[in-house]
């Protein structure tokens, strides 16, 4: 049995855990786990998706694989005392810790990601880097530490990449094949901006514009401007 825990926070990004649900929950004897605090629906970043958390952290404290998601949410996440020790307590003794986006933002808020290198979504490479964490900007899936046990991927749509490459890793190539197929993910967008590198600036500037809208509320904001603050203050402090 792989038991797999899918850590909920609310404004979380829908798709940063569904994506990797919809590959992990078909690998063998694997039990999925939505966890958070208490069992209860959770709303995304969205404010009017929910998604029911099956399992506290408490009932979760030896899971095999854990995945973070990200979203606007993921600052507050980063000073959840609960989940920080939890991550600390847990991550040890998984055989991966991983997070999708921002997700990597509370894994190094939690000490995970010290001094190694990590990604996350381009518009919060700034923020991971206050971390002490070498932020790359140009790598889909990142692995790092022990073992290169801990992996991280880019932005939103990349959890999909990152669980079929743990998909192949923990059942074979064989059934990763094919739970690719039963998903029938095929990426052969018309479009080619989706990395930073190939779009445009106002490209960059409309997509920004777009981000702000769940990022852009005043309880995010103080959330955001506080741990970006204490995590410059922390840095500076350390250069003296």
């Amino acid at each position: 049995m792989t038991q797999i825990a899918i850590v909920l926070y609310p404004r979380f990004t829908a798709l940063d855990l569904i994506g990797p649900y919809e590959v992990l929950r078909l690998l063998p004897d694997a039990e999925v786990r939505f966890v958070t605090h208490e069992a209860g629906p959770v709303a995304a970043d969205s404010g009017v998706l929910l998604i029911g958390a099956t399992h506290s952290f408490d009932e979760t404290p030896s899971p095999d694989l854990i995945l973070i998601p990200g979203g606007a949410g993921c600052f507050g996440a980063a000073k959840d005392d609960k989940l920080l020790d939890w991550l600390r307590a847990v991550s040890p003794g998984a055989q991966w810790t991983t997070s999708v986006c921002t997700g990597s933002v509370v894994l190094a808020a939690a000490g995970l990601l010290d001094g190694l290198r990590a990604t996350t979504h381009w518009s919060s490479l700034t923020a991971l880097s206050l971390y002490g964490v070498t932020a790359v900007s140009d790598e889909r899936i990142v692995r790092a530490g022990p073992d290169e046990r801990i992996v991280t991927a880019a932005g939103v749509s990349a959890g999909i990449d990152l669980a079929l490459w743990l998909a192949d890793e923990i059942a074979g190539t064989k059934k990763a094949e094919a739970i690719q197929l039963a998903i029938e993910y095929d990426p052969q967008p018309h479009l080619d901006s989706g990395h930073r590198s190939k779009a445009s600036t106002g490209t960059i500037t409309a997509s920004t514009l777009l981000l702000s809208r769940d990022v852009d509320k005043p309880e995010v904001l103080k959330l955001s401007t506080q741990l970006l603050w204490d995590r410059a203050l922390a840095k500076a402090r350390s250069l003296r």
